[in-house]
Order: C-alpha cells, then structure tokens, then sequence
C-alpha cells in the first residue's frame, strides 16, 4: 500500500494531494454509504471475529455519552474527505448497537443529519439482538429515524442459541420478530446453518420457522471456524462437507419456492427488498466508516483511498476526541484494484454491469480482459460482453474466481 501518512498515529489525510491528478481517472464518483460501528456487547459469541467486546461492569457500563462524543468528532474530522457528497445508505453495525439507548441513537441520528446530506430514501438500517431489552426499544428506534432493522436470530433451537453462546432464546427471537413487524416495513432475518452436531431436519425446522414469519431478507451464513475465536481454540464438531453442502442446496431451492431471489453469496430477499448498503459495498461503491475498528473506502477523481479507525475502543475514545481516529490510512495501489472489484462485484449472483469496471476503479477494461475469457474458458464467468457475472459453478468455486484477478494472475494471462 502507498502510505498517505507515516504510522503509528497517522495525520489527517492531506485533502489537497487526494486531489491532484493520480494514475487513475474516475469518470464519476461512486455513491456514498455510512457504517457506524458500536463496540460492545453484552456476551462475546465464541463463533464471532468481529470487533466486538464484552462490555465490563455489563451494559449500564457502556460509556455511551462519551463514545458518541467521539463519534461525532470522528465525522467532524473526515468531513473534508466527503465534503458535499449524499449519503445513500446509513447501517449501525456491532457489536450490538441495539443497546444503545433510544435516546442515545436519537442523538447520533441528528448529529449525522446535521452535518451529512442524505438522500430522501436513504436507507438506515440497525443491527439489533432480539434480547427482550433490545426490543422494547425497537419502537423508540424507528421513531428517531431508522427504517430498517437486521435481527440476529441465528437459530430458533434453544439448545443451540446455547452452544452459540447466544443470549437470548426462542420465544425472545420470535417476540422480537414481531416487535419488528409492527414497527418496520423492511427488516433481515440472519441465521446460521452448518451448527454444532445439526441434523438436515434440524436446519430445515429453523428455516421453516423463519418463512412462517415471512421476513422480507434473510441472511444464511454457513457456521465457519474462525482464528481468533473460542471456537478456533476449541472446536466443536461441525456438519461434514457433503452435509453442509446438501444444506446450502435445499436452502437455495427451499427459498427459491418460497419467491425469495438468492441475489448474493449469503443474501435473499423479496423483490425489492435487496439491502441497498451492501449492495453498494458488492458493486464497489464508496463508505465512510467511523467508529472503534470502521473501514472506510473513499473515490477522489485520480485515487483511492482506504482508511481504518483505531480497533479497541478505549484507544479510539482517546484518539477520535482529539481528532485522529485513523490506524491506517493509505491508498489503493492500482494493481490491487481488479482484484478488490471483482472480491466483491462476483458474490452477486448477476453480476454487475461490465462498465462499472472502469467507473469505480478508473482502469481501462482491457486491464482484465485476459482473465475474464479465461474465466469464461473454465466455465465460471458467463460469456456476455455487457455484465460480469458468474456462473453457477464460478458461485460454487467464488474464491478460485475471485483468485484469478490477482495481480499474479492477470500478469500470466497478459
């Protein structure tokens, strides 16, 4: 990566050189999502590898008044990267971040409208658990402004919710379910599969469980071992491979019959009901992250720029209150930048259209031509001059697709 400033501490990102003329050449910017990232969480799932931590002393610990003091000193100083761009997706990820109180996202909401053009059908989604405290608030959150709700249910089997190290139950998640479809017109349903010692029937009763509730998303993430977990230093015993993969197939025929669309590696939804933020990470558009441990992704006319904030909160509180909130920062050095594009453009099951290529990384399509028609050759890219789209098989094998646009790849095929 090309340094934009020396670590440790990074600077503020010089606005000036981002830009000057580079090696790229953007014909337009792409559009601009939000992602808000909260911290803490009540119980650290031993699965989980995010940016999540326990919160000491339990929830009424949360420095909350203080986190979003930084929060906003955090926008405040990453304003000139962004300024006058319209944000068109806004997602609070954790974390937990339903454990924020009513009037504490009712704060934050309006420190970002204050500072931050939205368009009118921005969408805004929250992460919430379906713990009966959470809940009771989901009201209250819809009425400060959020419009769309991502429940992490994970399984509706209480003895799993337990090995899971879950922290609420069934009746919980089904309340909570119907708490949301009271209060919200789009919301997500993640689940898990692949479970500890989980039977076909078993997956099968979880899904059917989650269609009678008739959610408009689903989010169904095969259980993986993760490094950095409990389950990584204590595995449980998984589903076999061919288990596993005769699950993901009756999923996807499962949810087929039932009119969701599978339109992403792990993503189903009604017509229409798409999630529109990540949606615009899988079509390589641009994202402001604040918050502990954020990722951002932000498109000048000649460059573009990654950044990353400081990971644990206590080091992000110190760092965002007095204006540096930034681990890293630094930008995309131009052979990555197929490879970024397609990492995220090949999870979706149609594809994107062949001219975004060259509209959000400023690379001449013939940068890629060479490993498009060797993708085509072994069957896992379909053969249309005017959208890159894999085929069934390039979705069964995406990290062997994927893998083709590395820099070592395309110089092989050139």
């Amino acid at each position: 990566m090309i340094p934009v400033q020396a670590s440790p501490g990074p600077a503020a990102p010089d606005v000036a050189h981002l830009l000057r003329p580079g090696t790229l050449r953007l014909p337009v910017l792409p559009p601009l999502a939000l992602y808000v990232h909260f911290p803490w969480c009540v119980r650290k799932c031993p699965y989980c590898d995010f940016n999540s931590h326990e919160a000491a002393g339990g929830v009424m610990a949360i420095p909350e008044a203080r986190y979003l003091d930084a929060l906003r000193a955090d926008l405040d100083a990453a304003l000139p990267l962004i300024w006058g761009r319209r944000i068109v997706s806004i997602f609070f990820g954790g974390g937990t971040p339903s454990l924020i109180s009513a009037a504490g996202l009712d704060r934050l909401l309006s420190d970002l409208r204050a500072r931050l053009p939205l368009e009118p059908s921005c969408e805004i989604t929250l992460e919430a658990n379906p713990g009966t405290f959470e809940a009771a608030k989901f009201s209250a959150f819809r009425a400060a402004g959020i419009n769309r709700l991502s429940i992490g249910v994970q399984s509706f089997d209480d003895e799993q919710l337990q090995r899971l190290g879950r922290v609420h139950d069934r009746q919980q998640a089904l309340a909570a379910i119907e708490a949301a479809q009271r209060d919200f017109a789009s919301f997500n349903l993640d689940l898990m599969y692949a479970l500890p010692g989980q039977s076909v029937e078993a997956m099968r009763r979880d899904i059917e469980t989650a269609l009678e509730l008739v959610p408009p998303h689903l989010s169904l993430y095969q259980l993986t071992i993760e490094s950095n977990t409990v389950f990584a230093k204590y595995p449980p015993r998984l589903p076999d491979e061919d288990t596993a993969a005769a699950m993901h197939d009756w999923i996807e025929e499962r949810l087929a019959d039932a009119g969701y669309a599978h339109y992403e590696v792990s993503a189903y939804a009604r017509p229409g009901c798409e999630c529109r933020h990540n949606l615009n990470y899988w079509q390589f558009g641009d994202y402001l992250g604040i918050g502990a441990g954020a990722h951002s992704k932000i498109s000048f006319p000649g460059r573009i720029l990654r950044q990353a904030r400081l990971r644990q909160p206590a080091s992000y509180l110190e760092g965002a209150l007095r204006g540096a909130p930034w681990a890293e920062s630094a930008e995309v050095p131009r052979r990555d930048l197929a490879f970024e594009f397609m990492l995220n453009a090949l999870r979706l099951n149609d594809g994107v259209p062949a001219r975004l290529f060259g509209e959000r990384t400023g690379l001449p399509f013939s940068a890629i031509e060479g490993m498009l028609k060797q993708a085509e050759a072994r069957g896992l890219l379909r053969p249309d001059a005017e959208c890159i789209a894999p085929t069934s098989l390039g979705s069964r094998f995406l990290s062997d697709l994927q893998a083709l646009f590395l820099p070592a790849h395309r110089s092989s095929a050139s």
